[in-house]
């Protein structure tokens, strides 16, 4: 589930800190990243535990209105919902209940969420119509569930705002992490009962490796990386870099460098995907710019051993405008 993207973020998250604080300790600083990979590995878990207390609440509802309607002699109510097949298969995994099992992890604390939740889902469209439709497929149960997370569980202030006080970590994690979720509902299959397979915390032992190794050459090349910067930026107002800018950049170079079998492309569009969002919002253009040039230093003084593309956009200084509130250089 922790892909590179989520380990990008994290390395931009963990170096920014790492020269915030006063100990500059690498060990403690390595510990701290892959700590805080694996509790996005824990929010994925907590999030689809989130779908099994509310069919556990709207079980509980079901059940006190079957009872009311039976002493009344009413109309039973729908089982439908309460009885979701793909959510009572996910109550039962295995993997999901070992995690439960290890992590303590419930939901019963914040019960008043997810019964305001359940409220929410039971006014939305969605669930509307798939009450209305005689679909009573185990594919029709696992879709609804998957349209109401998209629906009304991505982009939840309220929910946002509550997981940001479980956990300081998920505050950015939360929209990556959503993507896996509904990635896992559409991979459900009955057949495979409680031993459906959740996302595996890391791909492979390779992707670990890459946290581990890129972080270290940001920090360990610090210098050499920034000297690197001040070579190729001749054309480019360094000194008005934003401290952010800098970080992500000696990272950007850290990738370069050190994983010959990523292209440069890859890692140029990440990394200003990166700087949209944690820099400044002209800062996009400026590392584009700036780390097109430093890979094609690189490569002409034969410090890079891998093909930079002859076609990449690329920025002028009359295209760029400066970051906003520039800050002192690491």
């Amino acid at each position: 589930m922790i892909n590179r993207e989520l380990i990008r973020i994290k390395i931009v998250q963990l170096t920014y800190a790492y020269y915030q604080n006063g100990s500059k300790n690498m060990d403690s600083a390595e510990k701290e990243l892959l700590f805080s990979l694996s509790k996005a590995y824990h929010l994925y878990n907590y999030l689809l535990l989130l779908i099994v207390a509310v069919t556990k609440e709207a079980c509980r509802r079901y059940e006190a209105e079957a009872a009311k309607a039976k002493r009344e002699n009413t109309a039973p109510p729908s089982e439908k919902f309460a009885y979701n097949k793909f959510a009572l298969q996910l109550e039962e995994n295995r993997m999901l209940c070992d995690f439960v099992e290890t992590q303590k992890a419930s939901w019963d604390d914040d019960i008043e969420y997810v019964r305001r939740l359940l409220a929410q889902i039971m006014q939305s469209q969605v669930y509307k119509d798939y009450m209305e439709s005689d679909d009573d497929s185990y594919e029709a149960d696992r879709e609804v569930w998957r349209k109401l997370y998209k629906d009304l569980i991505t982009e939840n202030e309220d929910l946002d705002a509550l997981l940001e006080e479980k956990s300081l970590y998920w505050n950015d994690d939360k929209e990556v992490v959503d993507t896996f979720v509904m990635k896992t509902i559409k991979r459900f299959d009955p057949k495979n009962k409680k031993n459906q397979e959740l996302l595996p915390e890391y791909k492979d032992e390779e992707d670990k490796e890459f946290a581990r190794k890129l972080f270290r050459a940001t920090i360990l090349n610090a210098d050499q990386y920034q000297h690197y910067m001040s070579e190729a930026s001749r054309n480019w107002d360094f000194s008005r870099l934003a401290y952010m800018d800098v970080v992500i950049m000696q990272i950007a170079i850290a990738e370069m460098m050190t994983f010959p079998g990523i292209p440069v492309n890859v890692t140029i569009n990440e990394y200003v995907d990166l700087a949209k969002f944690y820099s400044t919002p002209k800062s996009g253009g400026y590392i584009n710019g700036m780390l097109d040039a430093i890979a094609r230093h690189l490569s002409a003084t034969g410090k890079l051993l891998k093909p930079v593309p002859e076609h990449r956009q690329r920025f002028t200084r009359a295209e760029h405008v400066e970051p906003q509130e520039p800050e002192p250089m690491i």
